[in-house]
């Protein structure tokens, strides 16, 4: 089973990430849209599919709700989906400016 495994790895020395959302590569410095796109798709794949079935649940119980809890839970369950995935993390802040970050080390407010 363990041949299967280093096999299917098509002779690359790159070890595989898994663990993050489809589409999404670690690799290249485009991460922002593909997580972007990443996240659009979840939402709305949700909303399509959990309205289809509220849909399917309207017409089989004659109501007419049923569709739009489907469309809520779809867009939740999406945006679910993505936090989990880590798509939706906080900006980092390393590369923000000394000026902005408040009082120095040693006290001085650097003001003339």
């Amino acid at each position: 089973m363990s041949d299967r495994k280093r096999a299917g790895n098509g002779g690359s020395s790159k070890p595989r990430v898994t663990g993050s959302a489809p589409g999404v590569s670690t690799e290249n410095n485009d991460g922002g849209y593909n997580a972007g796109m990443a996240v659009f798709s979840y939402i709305i794949g949700g909303i399509i599919v959990w309205s289809l079935i509220g849909w399917g649940l309207d017409n089989l119980w004659g109501t007419r709700w049923i569709v739009l809890a489907g469309a809520l839970l779809g867009a939740v369950g999406g945006f679910y989906l993505s936090h989990m995935h880590g798509l939706t993390s906080h900006r980092n802040t390393a590369g923000k400016s000394g000026a902005d970050s408040g009082p120095s080390a040693d006290g001085n407010t650097n003001a003339k």
